[in-house]
């Protein structure tokens, strides 16, 4: 007997940020994924508002991986009514927690100095969650294996599946009445510096695809010698490298390569911190985790103990008032927050400063604005002229370009009904569409957010 599936995109559909989907069915309603959105203030707005569904009627939460605009959103879930499990990998719940508590701690700290500094419209300024809420989300986590199929009602299944791209991360495979939709999630790249290469799906009805590089190729360029190049020309302007990093796998990443470089001899014996609290608590999952990563625990130690790991705002200052030249890696990835704010407010002025941008900069943040050549910055509420120079380096990211997505789908065995375009901007989902069509004559649709298609099983 035939039935209808809705599928209904609330995030992460003509935007790479906030993604949530949720299937609809007679017997289970599945959300695959709870992020926040992120970037431009239109898009932050919305995570304000609450979903444009029943949350009560939602069975289970499945989680691709732990990353802020995956899981971001899913206190607010709760405090609507969201009373199930929030299923996921082990090291994918290791890292939400993670994110979830640094989130709320953070959301709690920039409404308290908003409002003692009135410089938030809102008054007073409230944190889009507590503490108290991410606890209390945290308690309905539930984790599940890899590569093992679970059943969830008569004729519904999942398997999570290795995708590279942060620790935990899978790809999700829901069987609906032997109808197979296919969650991409973020897909990693091969060849990873950390990680093993991404499993792929062999078959697929409904294909939900990320799209966040549909529209381009990673340069082929030497990471190692460029990131030597920078630091010696860091030392010899006596100035220092700051690098924002995301503080899940990219962190983790350059402090290998860094670790590496040295080692080799390919650079000096620089100092190099690492100011990250929540960087520091995803190195422990690395180390609670070591099957799903490729680093030696003797090689783990050894980085660890060549980086200076900043354990207090106080050693931040210490560190800032250093005159030495030094490397410092600090979150945020894209500058909305976090402690290289307090370095950059010191340091951007500076025309001896290097700034490293590692990762994708999403429309509205700080690290888009530097990228794309601002003069000034503004950090809670002042102006900073950036005098520093502004490099970045494209080829580190996390994320599957087009060469890599396009080879991700190639051993699907049959024809897709429909393929989805998620998780992406205007041009690289349309880029990407276009891509898709010539290379497999695939019917790709591109969803608007809170669209809602209607489905066959």
């Amino acid at each position: 007997m035939e039935h209808f599936v809705k599928v209904k995109f609330l995030g992460a559909s003509g935007v790479v940020t906030g993604s949530k989907f949720i299937i609809e069915t007679s017997e289970k309603n599945i959300l695959i994924d709870c992020g926040m959105f992120q970037g431009v203030k239109e898009l932050r707005e919305l995570n304000w508002k609450n979903l444009s569904v029943n949350v009560k009627e939602i069975d289970v939460v499945l989680l691709t991986h732990g990353h802020l605009d995956h899981v971001g959103y899913l206190p607010r879930l709760v405090k609507q009514g969201f009373k199930g499990k929030i299923i996921g990998t082990a090291p994918t719940l290791a890292i939400a927690q993670i994110i979830l508590n640094d989130s709320a701690k953070i959301n709690e700290e920039e409404a308290e100095k908003a409002n003692k500094e009135q410089y938030s419209s809102h008054k007073p300024a409230l944190p889009f969650y507590t503490i108290e809420e991410a606890e209390k989300t945290i308690n309905q986590f539930e984790v599940e294996v890899e590569n093992k199929w679970i059943v969830l009602s008569e004729n519904i299944k999942y398997r999570f599946q290795y995708n590279g791209h942060i620790i935990g991360a899978t790809f999700i495979e829901l069987d609906i009445n032997r109808k197979r939709f296919v969650f991409s999630g973020d897909i990693g790249r091969s060849n990873d510096y950390l990680l093993e290469d991404p499993k792929t799906p062999e078959w697929a009805d409904y294909l939900f695809l990320e799209s966040t590089y549909g529209n381009k190729l990673h340069p082929e360029e030497d990471v190692e010698r460029k990131l030597a190049n920078i630091i010696r020309d860091t030392i010899q302007n006596k100035g220092n490298l700051i690098i924002p990093s995301f503080a899940v796998e990219r962190l983790q990443t350059l402090m290998y390569i860094l670790w590496k470089l040295y080692k080799e001899n390919k650079i000096p014996n620089i100092p190099i911190f690492v100011d990250s609290p929540m960087g520091n608590r995803v190195l422990d999952v690395f180390k609670r985790f070591p099957n799903w990563h490729k680093l030696s625990m003797e090689s783990y130690n050894e980085m660890c103990n060549h980086i200076n790991i900043i354990q207090s705002y106080k050693e931040t200052w210490e560190t800032i008032d250093n005159k030495r030249s030094k490397i410092v890696i600090a979150g945020s990835g894209m500058v909305t927050g976090g402690r290289v704010l307090t370095y950059l407010q010191q340091l951007i002025e500076e025309p001896s400063t290097t700034v490293l941008l590692v990762g994708y900069q999403a429309e509205g943040t700080r690290g888009r604005q530097l990228l794309e050549g601002a003069h000034e910055i503004r950090i809670y509420g002042k102006y900073y002229p950036i005098k520093a120079t502004i490099i970045s380096i494209d080829s580190l990211s996390a994320h599957a370009d087009q060469q890599d997505l396009l080879n991700w789908v190639k051993n699907i065995k049959n024809i897709p009904e429909k393929v989805f375009l998620i998780h992406g901007e205007p041009t690289a989902l349309d880029a990407f569409r276009v891509k898709i069509k010539d290379t497999y004559n695939w019917n790709v649709v591109i969803p608007k957010l809170d669209s809602i298609e209607e489905v066959m099983v």
